[in-house]
């Protein structure tokens, strides 16, 4: 098709059309709007079609405790003599667990007072606990080990797991089999490794106010030039790339708008005033957009807690209120939008600690710890046993669960992906979602 022929698409046009990616540069020439026009006329839906019909429309949030959650002052087992022995100063005491026992699982088991919030979700049946999470010949480096649960690679090289998932399903390219330019996006300051493919690259911002083109700011010159660049129309005879380049500018400048005017939306429920609530508002802000995301991805930080971790009160019980009171806000926002059935949270940690406290009356690096998976398609209750309190290795909790076996529960039974090609071996699923 000639495309100097065709008619011309405006930046309305564009948003409709589902464009999306965003301007980096100061200026652009005005090649830049020949790709869009093509991309716009090869099949992206039109106004009105829901993120759901380009693919199953269902949605992953990762959430990353960072810095190695305690897993025993988190999923208490509080009928454990061997826990109130090697923690006579931190340990929860039984009375303060939250306490668990559903489908015949979890009895002597707890949570943390803190994670109250969790605990509505489990009574409700919309949270899986899956119980000594961790993998062979563990390493007790945080960023180590953050390599290995990114690239699920024990070895803690090549691309990041989610990043496989995008080159696998969407062929690493915008546009290509329904995937839009902004499948992925990562809140905060860099994208994690778990995102990051061979040929797929997330977005990533921290505030949605800086995500945007910035060359307006040099001075007027330049807003004009840009605004002028916009209402053009398409050019004929462009490179390969400048082609490229294109899907990079236009799609990211109209991401960037789409973003900012989803975020500024007020929620559906209030939020609590902690940095995690505020990522998962602006994740739940997008999803009721109707962004094409698949994955989006948000960390707390902070759960290195060596010296004044404290039992039922202290710093670790102030990080679990802000994770659970972040996430039930942000799953009763989905379900007061109707959009709960289609997003599934995980959370998971590096590690865990050591089964005894040190003298500081905190916890250091350790091996196995619980995730959580919370939403109305989980299967519920306890998944895996408690690893025991007295046959440990070298101090440590020997895992019962290998993480990569939840991660191909979430791929297969979620995603609807091949596990074995994104995880590069063949992993037994967890049961982790409810058959539909």
């Amino acid at each position: 098709m000639d495309l100097s022929k065709s008619k011309v698409f405006t930046r309305r046009d564009f948003l409709f059309q589902g464009v999306t990616l965003a301007s980096a540069v100061v200026t652009v020439p005005t090649f830049l709007q020949l790709s869009a026009v093509a991309l716009a006329q090869a099949g992206r839906p039109p106004a009105g079609v829901s993120a759901g019909s380009m693919s199953n429309g269902r949605i992953l949030v990762v959430v990353q405790l960072a810095g190695g959650n305690d897993g025993l002052n988190t999923v208490v087992p509080f009928g454990e003599a061997a826990y109130y022995k090697a923690r006579p100063g931190i340990a929860i005491p039984e009375k303060d667990v939250l306490r668990l026992s559903k489908n015949g699982r979890g009895d002597g088991l707890g949570l943390h007072p803190s994670l109250a919030p969790l605990k509505e979700l489990f009574d409700e049946g919309a949270l899986t606990v899956v119980q000594g999470v961790g993998y062979p010949n563990p390493n007790r480096s945080h960023f180590k080990s953050m390599d290995i649960w990114h690239t699920a690679d024990t070895n803690g090289t090549g691309d990041g797991w989610l990043g496989r998932y995008f080159d696998n399903k969407c062929a690493g390219a915008p546009g290509a089999s329904g995937c839009s330019g902004h499948d992925g996006v990562a809140i905060g300051r860099t994208a994690p490794l778990a995102m990051q493919g061979r040929t797929f690259k997330p977005i990533s911002f921290e505030s949605p106010d800086l995500f945007r083109w910035t060359g307006e700011d040099e001075g007027d010159a330049e807003a004009k030039a840009y605004a002028a660049l916009m209402r053009s129309g398409p050019v004929a005879g462009a490179s390969a790339s400048e082609a490229f380049l294109t899907r990079t500018a236009l799609d990211a400048q109209i991401a960037s708008e789409r973003i900012r005017e989803a975020v500024a939306r007020r929620p559906e429920v209030e939020y609590p005033g902690n940095r995690l609530a505020q990522q998962l508002a602006m994740v739940a802000a997008m999803i009721r957009a109707g962004l094409e995301t698949r994955v989006y991805y948000v960390t707390l930080g902070g759960f290195d807690t060596h010296a004044g971790q404290g039992g039922a009160n202290g710093t670790h019980a102030n990080l679990l209120d802000q994770f659970a009171s972040a996430v039930r806000a942000f799953h009763r926002d989905l379900a007061a939008s109707g959009l709960s059935e289609r997003v599934l949270t995980m959370s998971f940690s590096e590690f865990g600690r050591r089964v005894g406290q040190n003298g500081s009356n905190g916890t250091d690096h350790g091996t196995a710890a619980p995730m959580f998976l919370v939403g109305p398609m989980v299967r519920p209750g306890v998944i895996g046993d408690l690893p025991s309190l007295t046959d440990l290795d070298d101090g440590d909790l020997k895992y019962n669960v290998d993480f990569r076996h939840v991660y191909a529960g979430v791929l297969e039974q979620w995603l609807e992906a091949d596990a074995a090609k994104v995880l590069g071996a063949k992993f037994r699923a967890a049961n982790v979602v409810r058959k539909s």
